[in-house]
């Protein structure tokens, strides 16, 4: 019999809490990254921030730019830069309609989430966002201070 692998335990799941607060998400696509030896034991143990980061789009691939990866405490010289640029693995027609979407004006690409899958690979959620305006954003905390108050009334 064949031992099955063990899975995961500790899931990873970080999320951009700042990039649903400042942006309109209008698609949202699932990329793989392409990570050096000791970036991917670093996002296991969630030293990762998502905060600045953003994407665009050069020569038909998609790259991730200030995603900051903590250096890997175990690592040696063989350690990671912490915020070089990384590329994300799409499907060419997933990059032309982003390519297309960034032809509007006011569009961007802004990455959501960083966990890793079933099968042990750290993927990224990103999305096509659309800034939102002052009033947008107050819009938002008044509705959340809202639904805050009516969970209280109901217990």
């Amino acid at each position: 019999m064949a031992k099955e692998k063990e899975k995961i335990h500790k899931t990873i799941n970080i999320k951009n809490k700042q990039a649903s607060f400042d942006y309109h998400f209008i698609d949202t696509y699932t990329a793989g990254i392409v990570l050096t030896g000791t970036e991917i034991k670093s996002i296991r143990q969630g030293k990762v921030q998502l905060q600045n980061a953003y994407c665009y789009i050069e020569d038909g691939e998609v790259w991730v730019i200030q995603m900051h990866i903590s250096p890997y405490s175990e690592g040696t010289y063989y350690n990671h830069e912490p915020t070089r640029k990384r590329k994300l693995l799409l499907k060419k027609k997933e990059i032309r309609k982003l390519e297309k979407g960034l032809e509007q004006k006011g569009l961007t690409i802004v990455p959501v989430r960083l966990f890793i899958n079933d099968r042990g690979f750290a993927k990224m959620e990103i999305a096509l966002a659309k800034g939102k305006k002052l009033y947008d954003k107050r819009e938002d905390l008044k509705a959340k201070d809202a639904k805050r108050e009516l969970e209280k009334i109901k217990i």
